[in-house]
């Protein structure tokens, strides 16, 4: 069984920003969902900043939400995340 969602916290760039039950932060893109049935509110900065940990997963005031199996597959440990924009910032600087 993967870990459990702990907290949550909306970024403006609609990912959210996880803490799961192991300690792990990871970061799970919402954006592939929002042309997509009841996630379309979520669009809305409002709406998307609603979220909160739900029984283990999330959940947005609207009623949305995401298995947390999946949050946690479909993620990227913010380590990961940080890391991969730090090279794109160098090899742009390299560029030009």
């Amino acid at each position: 069984m993967n870990p459990r969602v702990k907290d949550v916290k909306p970024n403006p760039d609609h990912t959210i920003s996880l803490v799961f039950t192991n300690g792990e932060v990871r970061c799970f893109d919402v954006k592939p969902y929002l042309d997509k049935g009841i996630f379309k509110q979520l669009n809305d900065l409002k709406a998307f900043n609603s979220v909160r940990p739900f029984l283990g997963s999330i959940q947005w005031e609207g009623g949305q939400d995401f298995c947390p199996d999946t949050l946690y597959m479909d993620s990227v440990p913010v380590t990961d995340l940080e890391h991969s924009e730090s090279e794109n910032r160098r090899a742009t600087r390299r560029s030009t």
